[in-house]
């Protein structure tokens, strides 16, 4: 298990930030892997959150388990388990920091469209789309496997729905859960959980479920209006804050 201190003081606010996300702000928790990566190595940081996650997961999805949508659920998992297969397979040869810039540009154009185009007044929330839904699916689907960024491109296909917020939560708690809990053995069979990992994430599972219940708290008391506006700043910030880091992973910053 670690024992520095300084692991701790990072790994605190980063446990907080991933409760927020599980509970329903998806996005927010992100942030936590670039915190992380102070004090200990990207590959350990992510090895140590996945447990972390599960757990988040389990919370979440009983928070939410009357609040989802069958629908996209059935359009989404086939495509999501096939970007995971393909990021399994792809896993070492494909840069990461390549793929946070690819989910860097994909976050700040959906954002940009969003907020650049001219909405009508009487215009209905978009309806679930096989098609769509398939292909943003796929993207989470690797990109979550490779660099732990499958929020944008899900949030990209079931923003615009404008799901009430805990379908919209309870929705992404039951599709990344199946994601997190399918890469736990997959990253068991690559030599990513050691012993140490897995002690220092059971250190910090009672942080990480008093945060994610914090969030479902959070999400039960926010407005639609309100609660879209965070979602959209919060995939700015990530978009930036993944541009950030595949430029200074490649070298250009």
């Amino acid at each position: 298990m670690i024992s520095d201190w300084t692991f701790y003081a990072v790994a605190i606010p980063a446990v907080l930030l991933l409760g927020l996300g599980k509970g329903g702000f998806s996005g927010i928790g992100i942030l936590s892997l670039p915190l992380l990566s102070l004090v200990i190595p990207p590959v350990q940081a992510v090895a140590i959150t996945l447990p972390i996650l599960m757990v988040q997961d389990l919370v979440s999805v009983w928070a939410f388990r009357r609040d989802y949508s069958l629908e996209n659920l059935k359009i989404l998992m086939p495509a999501g388990c096939a970007g995971l297969t393909i990021g399994y397979f792809t896993a070492a040869r494909v840069p990461g920091a390549a793929v946070l810039i690819l989910v860097g540009v994909i976050s700040l154009s959906f954002v940009a469209h969003s907020l650049l185009r001219k909405v009508p007044a009487d215009e209905k929330p978009s309806p679930p789309d096989w098609f769509k839904g398939s292909f943003w699916a796929l993207i989470a689907g690797f990109t979550s496997f490779i660099a732990n960024a499958g929020g944008p491109p899900y949030q990209v296909y079931i923003v615009p729905q404008k799901l009430p917020p805990r379908v919209y939560a309870g929705t992404g708690a039951i599709y990344f859960a199946i994601f997190n809990y399918t890469k736990f053995f997959a990253f068991m069979h690559l030599g990513f959980m050691s012993t140490e990992v897995m002690l220092t994430s059971v250190v910090l599972f009672p942080l990480a479920i008093i945060a994610t219940l914090g969030g479902v708290w959070l999400v039960k008391r926010v407005p639609l209006k309100i609660f879209y506006k965070l979602i959209y700043g919060l995939t700015f910030i990530m978009g930036i804050k993944l541009m950030w880091d595949g430029l200074r992973g490649l070298g250009y910053i």
